[in-house]
């Protein structure tokens, strides 16, 4: 654990609230300090759910360590039940909390309450939030499931998706509607809108879709341990992974399976002529590893793109994003330190990050257009709109996700190179919004223009860019823009020079040309 500005991930018990949230009929005793309430503000505000998680603090202040929290814990236990009267409750510690070691599994068990109760072990400073819902969602799993017989027509479980989950709820309607279609009904969906009584009847199905590996693996690997059902390994994001899930599954059920594809527009759109913009775009791919691994396929296979550079934030797929990186050429970047992503993009110079919200504000800075593909995420990537990722609807959603970025750029880009038009120039203001005229950055007080070889505000403390430098730099298109600038200015330090002038600028070009 380590105080930062951003991070990717929450502490385990953050996880743990975002599989009670997904749920229905459960309830979460959270032994936390009053400051550890600010997560209810992540589902809330960010996800725009209409109802506060199902989660109730205990809320010991300072004053309290003094005393007895045990029994703090304890009232907030039979007080959740009375009030909520869940169908059963998981208790567990904050990482402040498990400070104080009170135990709450223990206390749990000593209180004799009606319905069951799950305590959660959940090593708050050796592991993070997806490990958290993992482990949480696999621990009601194993609590709750009972052995049954097998449902009369071909059935599966959906395990994984849960709340704050980066389009889960899209995903499950897609991926419901497809397995439709194929003939296979849905027994249950859990953790996401699944109650204790929907756990227990996990077993009755067929075989289990593992749609969040992150968040569901260790349900699905106990329950083909513990009751014999397959799971499918294969995330059907993209179209080659659609189709591969699809033989999948009928592979597990022992039957030819297909599908109409007749609405899917992502492999003729990436071929024709309006997208060979996008064939050879340098990009770096950066995540959770689920969707890491997938947009991967998706950006060399099916758009046509270069990636240069691969990299997840969650250790627990280390393993597998490193030799997937392999695969192309890479070395993976594993790390949640947003400022070593930073450098890792800054170094490559892409032209296009796929990304995280926190991603998306390195773009900015570097000046790189981002597509957001993983958690986390912020409230704009919650739409109200159906925007799924998985099956045939969330490729052609995947493909406005990665054109949308670099048309808009290659817009600015054309923008730039009319910069000087009557229309375009920079104090001709936006030409849909009616008389508005910009003031002009080149007047000085007196109205009068600045010098032809004026010098602009320094890169740094050492080079000065000349004013015919700069606008000739402007010309060069935004995604490559930062990289020229660099690599300018290096050259300029090489020479020795603290003035970049128009020449300096094709010397540079020159020099790194060779």
């Amino acid at each position: 654990m380590k105080l930062t500005v951003w991070t990717y991930e929450g502490p385990p018990h953050v996880g743990a609230m975002r599989v009670a949230t997904a749920m229905k009929g459960l309830h979460y005793v959270l032994h936390a300090p009053q400051g550890d309430t600010y997560a209810d503000l992540l589902f809330t505000m960010i996800e725009r759910r209409d109802h506060r998680p199902p989660v109730s603090y205990t809320t010991f202040q300072a004053r309290d360590l003094g005393s007895d929290t045990a029994t703090l814990f304890k009232k907030s236990c039979q007080d959740a039940v009375d009030r909520f009267n869940p169908q059963a409750i998981i208790v567990g510690a904050s990482c402040t909390a498990e400070l104080i070691q009170d135990d709450p599994a223990g206390l749990s068990e000593t209180m004799g309450l009606s319905i069951p109760v799950i305590p959660l072990e959940l090593p708050s400073y050796s592991r993070k939030e997806n490990f958290g819902a993992d482990e949480t969602f696999y621990q009601i799993v194993k609590n709750l499931a009972r052995a049954q017989n097998r449902t009369a027509r071909v059935t599966c479980n959906i395990l994984g998706p849960t709340a704050l989950g980066f389009r889960h709820r899209d995903d499950v309607e897609e991926i419901s509607g497809l397995l439709s279609e194929l003939g296979i009904d849905i027994n249950v969906v859990a953790p996401l809108g699944a109650t204790p009584a929907d756990i227990t009847r996990l077993p009755a199905a067929h075989f289990n879709v593992l749609l969040s590996p992150e968040t569901g693996e260790a349900a699905a690997r106990w329950l083909e341990k513990t009751h014999g059902q397959p799971y499918t390994k294969i995330v059907p994001i993209g179209v080659g992974a659609t189709r591969d899930f699809i033989a999948e599954v009928g592979q597990i059920i022992g039957k030819s399976l297909a599908i109409d594809e007749s609405r899917l527009r992502l492999p003729w759109w990436s071929r024709s002529v309006d997208s060979t913009y996008l064939t050879g775009k340098r990009v770096f791919i950066f995540g959770d590893g689920t969707h890491v691994a997938a947009y991967a396929r998706i950006a060399r296979d099916e758009m046509g793109f270069e990636v240069v550079g691969i990299g997840c934030y969650n250790r627990e797929m280390a393993r597998p994003i490193r030799a997937l990186a392999q695969n192309y050429g890479l070395t993976a970047l594993i790390t949640d330190d947003y400022l070593e992503v930073e450098a890792a993009i800054e170094a490559v110079s892409p032209e296009m990050i796929l990304g995280t919200q926190m991603e998306r504000h390195i773009g900015k800075r570097l000046g790189i257009p981002c597509a957001v593909i993983s958690a986390p995420v912020h409230v704009q990537d919650y739409p109200a709109r159906y925007s799924p990722q998985a099956g045939f609807e969330g490729a052609n959603v995947i493909f406005d996700t990665l054109i949308h970025p670099l048309v808009m750029g290659l817009e600015e880009h054309l923008l730039t190179m009319f910069r000087d038009d009557f229309e375009f120039h920079d104090a001709a203001g936006p030409s849909h919004h009616g008389g508005h005229v910009q003031i002009s950055r080149n007047l000085d007080a007196s109205g009068g223009s600045f010098p032809a070889k004026m010098k602009q505000e320094p890169a740094d403390d050492n080079i000065v860019w000349l004013s015919d430098a700069e606008k000739e730099l402007k010309k060069i298109p935004f995604f490559v823009r930062g990289k020229a600038r660099r690599n300018t200015e290096a050259f300029a330090v090489q020479k020795g020079l603290n003035e970049i002038s128009l020449d300096t600028l094709y010397e540079a070009k020159a020099h790194y040309a060779r």
